[in-house]
């Protein structure tokens, strides 16, 4: 399988070359490193490490996969499957021959890495977080008859089937449009276990109560937005 990566990164000077070193470079044929608008040295790192940096101004996690979705489509080739991982360095990289297991054994098209599944931290997560995700899966169980653990950011699908997703969302509901989506195609998604340690840094997102509420508001209308 051609297998590229997408990373997703904002201020991660710090934690983004212990990113791009743990990915496993055998299996892997690209690695895009999605600057969004960085004050930090972000992008210098990331290209110092190997990975081909792609910039994206406008503020938001689905701006910079998207902005990466459209550099991959620049090759003369494209992927087979890609995999998006933060660049927190939360996850843990080399899980991403897991990730891809079940897509290569055609078992499934979308692959979340499950948070819920593996093995915490403790402090890891946040209890906003661990509840938000316990709501808004249940919710995709009730409404959409697919059961999901975790609504985590490390996942690797099938790259013609995330083209035909159709993805919109230029920050907080990404991950969920996603899977909202996924089910309502009837795709195979299948759930790995995955491990989560504490990021580098303060999250943008969970790091603060204002992000925390906006990324839960975002996540709730999208699950009711896509009915």
């Amino acid at each position: 399988m051609i297998v590229d990566i997408i990373i997703p990164a904002y201020n991660e000077e710090k934690s983004i070359p212990k990113v791009i070193k743990d990915i496993p470079k055998h299996v892997v044929r690209n690695i895009y490193v999605c600057d969004n608008n960085s004050t930090d040295g972000t992008a210098a790192a990331a290209r110092n490490a190997g990975a081909v940096v792609v910039f994206e101004g406008e503020k938001g996690y689905g701006a910079a996969c998207l902005a990466g979705m459209k550099e991959i489509e620049k090759n003369e080739f494209p992927p087979d499957v890609v995999v998006f991982i933060d660049g927190d360095y939360s996850d843990y990289p080399e899980q991403i021959i897991d990730l891809l297991k079940p897509i290569s054994n055609d078992d499934a098209y979308l692959v979340i890495g499950s948070r819920a599944l593996g093995n915490l931290e403790k402090g890891s997560m946040t209890i906003p977080q661990i509840f938000g995700n316990w709501l808004a899966t249940n919710l995709i169980k009730l409404i959409y008859k697919y059961e999901f653990t975790d609504l985590g950011p490390f996942r690797a699908i099938k790259w013609e089937k995330l083209i035909a997703l159709d993805m919109q969302d230029r920050d907080f509901g990404w991950t969920v449009e996603m899977q909202v989506k996924a089910a309502k195609l009837g795709y195979k998604c299948v759930e790995v276990p995955v491990n989560y340690r504490k990021r580098i840094g303060k999250s943008k997102v969970s790091g603060t109560i204002k992000g925390t509420f906006l990324a839960g508001h975002k996540i709730l209308w999208t699950i009711f937005k896509l009915i």
